[in-house]
């Protein structure tokens, strides 16, 4: 799968593209077309996923139970 811009119309779509085809253009059938580099492959401003908040009994402050912060429900 690969993103391309026309260079005829400026049309940017994505194709399936094998090693023995020549990708044209779906709006105007051109073959000059300019191989864009993938949103999915250079994407890095994702974060990271959050870890889960630790159960009560991982308090630093034993006997804390009621004040606890990572209580759930809080």
């Amino acid at each position: 799968m690969y993103e391309y811009a026309c260079s005829d119309c400026n049309h940017e779509f994505e194709t399936l593209v094998r090693s023995d085809t020549v990708p044209q253009c779906p709006q105007c059938q051109s073959t000059r077309l300019t191989k864009l580099l993938s949103v999915f492959a250079t994407s890095t401003d994702r974060a990271p996923a959050a870890l889960p908040l630790p159960s009560c009994g991982s308090c630093a402050s034993p006997g804390a139970h009621n004040g606890c912060p990572f209580t759930p429900g809080r």
